[in-house]
């Protein structure tokens, strides 16, 4: 009898099974075999600011190569250490595999995708979403090609080509501002777009406008060292299109308060328990020097201010090990789990401006009214006021000084660029100052430029020795095309 039982029992499941599609068990609905195109844009957008935004020694490290914090127990990085970790490997992955390639099949879903009520194709729609995307491919391929120079892009996503040719990097960034201005003529602020899978602009097209523009005037001002004729034509078409007018403009990345979509400073210095970063005494020095009323907002006091009626900040050597309780640190807004990512702001904008007005370009003001403008907003967005700005624009370290324009504004810069150190590298690089000095016992000199990761040394070794070739040496201290000075 329980054998029996035992039978008919199998052969119900087994009826139940065959009037079934049983290929169905075999679907993780956690993971679907297909997604929508806004799933890909928003996953790029999230990747994206999250690699620029995080302290992840694994990956940036260029709050450290710049010098506005200081490793504690494990300094190697500090030292220029890319290899231990790949780094550099870390970094291509994210940009090529995360970003890009997500950006590409969220473009190639759209047509598809975006669809009227009737189910037609939304054409204004799609080709707002299209733009958007390519804007956004353009902003990443930016970081990639100023990081190592000579990369794969023409060949880089052909599925029947393993191993891509490098192209050279100056023909990339012409093709990419080409892109870029078609890009923002496509778009067209009376039809829509993302909505809110757009975690930094809502769908917005008008503001994507502003930033597409922004992202040419920063890519203009790049070169013009290199190609003035070309950094002319792409700055004043950026300005003539309409840039950043306000921090309202400000191209943010709003983190949510829980995991898993929260600040990677949070994930980093928090969430871990670890106490692996303090103030760099290059960065707290220069505070300190000019009055900057940003010091607070940036760093705690250190052991001797706290709870002491004597202010107090002091930071670490660059490259030294040190002692987390004894000097500042991180304030701890900054690793709140819902302090946003910043991708591009009106500061920096307007020290482009200051730039692109001192070399004779026409963007309207002057480079001290711009100076002084992009000061004041980066103040302001720290939570200073107008008053502060103002008396630290009076003092005469501070204030604009057309003889040495590349010191003012890159200092300034720099100290704007806090909690950004991908951008503050990128300035430091072109604008040479502030002059740092090499870390304590470094490997090498201070890196320009990135080598190529070692997946890329062993798989497509041909093309890399090429590359390598092409730009100088694959060494830290290898001068990018834009790098003249």
């Amino acid at each position: 009898m329980k054998k029996l039982l035992y039978i008919l029992t199998v052969v119900v499941v087994v009826a139940t099974a065959c009037s079934k599609n049983i290929s169905d068990l075999n679907v993780d609905t956690k993971q679907p075999a297909t997604s929508p195109s806004y799933a890909f844009f928003t996953n790029a957008q999230r990747v994206l600011t999250n690699t620029l935004t995080s302290s992840n020694v694994n990956l940036n490290i260029f709050r450290l190569i710049v010098q506005h914090w200081q490793e504690t127990q494990y300094p190697e990085e500090s030292q220029y250490d890319l290899g231990t970790r790949e780094i550099n490997d870390a970094i291509w992955d994210a940009f090529y595999r995360d970003v890009i390639r997500d950006l590409r099949e969220a473009k190639t879903l759209i047509p598809t995708d975006v669809l009227t009520t009737s189910g037609a194709p939304d054409a204004g729609r799609q080709k707002n979403e299209l733009a958007i995307a390519e804007i956004m491919e353009v902003y990443a391929w930016y970081y990639l090609v100023t990081t190592y120079g000579n990369i794969p892009y023409s060949e880089a996503f052909d599925l029947a080509d393993p191993f891509p040719v490098y192209d050279d990097a100056k023909t990339i960034y012409t093709d990419l501002l080409s892109r870029l201005d078609v890009a923002i003529g496509q778009l067209d602020p009376a039809e829509g777009s993302f909505d809110g899978a757009d975690v930094i602009y809502a769908g917005d097209p008008a503001q994507w406008m502003k930033f597409g523009n922004s992202l040419k005037l920063r890519m203009g001002i790049t070169i013009a060292d290199d190609d003035d004729n070309a950094a002319r034509t792409a700055i004043e078409s950026a300005v003539a299109g309409g840039v950043f007018e306000s921090n309202d403009d400000n191209a943010v990345f709003n983190y949510l308060g829980a995991p898993p979509n929260t600040n990677p400073l949070w994930v980093d210095l928090v969430q871990s328990g670890r106490d692996d970063f303090v103030a760099a005494s290059t960065l707290i020095d220069e505070l300190l020097d000019k009055n900057d009323p940003r010091i607070d907002n940036f760093f705690t006091e250190d052991q001797t201010g706290r709870g002491s009626a004597v202010t107090s900040y002091s930071g670490a050597t660059p490259g030294v090990q040190s002692a987390y309780v004894q000097y500042s640190q991180v304030e701890p807004s900054i690793t709140d789990p819902a302090f946003p990512g910043l991708l591009m702001d009106y500061a920096e904008v307007e020290f482009y401006l200051a730039e692109a007005a001192q070399r004779g370009y026409n963007v309207g003001g002057t480079a001290a009214t711009h100076y002084a403008a992009a000061v004041t907003a980066s103040i302001e967005y720290w939570g200073g006021t107008p008053a502060e700005a103002t008396a630290y624009l009076a003092q005469p370290s501070v204030a604009y000084n057309p003889v040495n324009w590349k010191e003012s504004i890159g200092i300034q810069q720099w100290i704007a660029h806090y909690n950004r150190g991908y951008d503050a590298w990128n300035s430091w690089r072109r604008l040479d100052y502030p002059q740092l000095e090499e870390a304590t016992d470094a490997l090498s000199g201070i890196p320009v430029r990135f080598p190529y990761p070692v997946n890329e040394q062993l798989v497509n070794r041909i093309n890399f020795e090429a590359a390598a070739d092409a730009i100088g040496g694959d060494e830290v201290e290898t001068k990018l095309w834009f790098d003249k000075f």
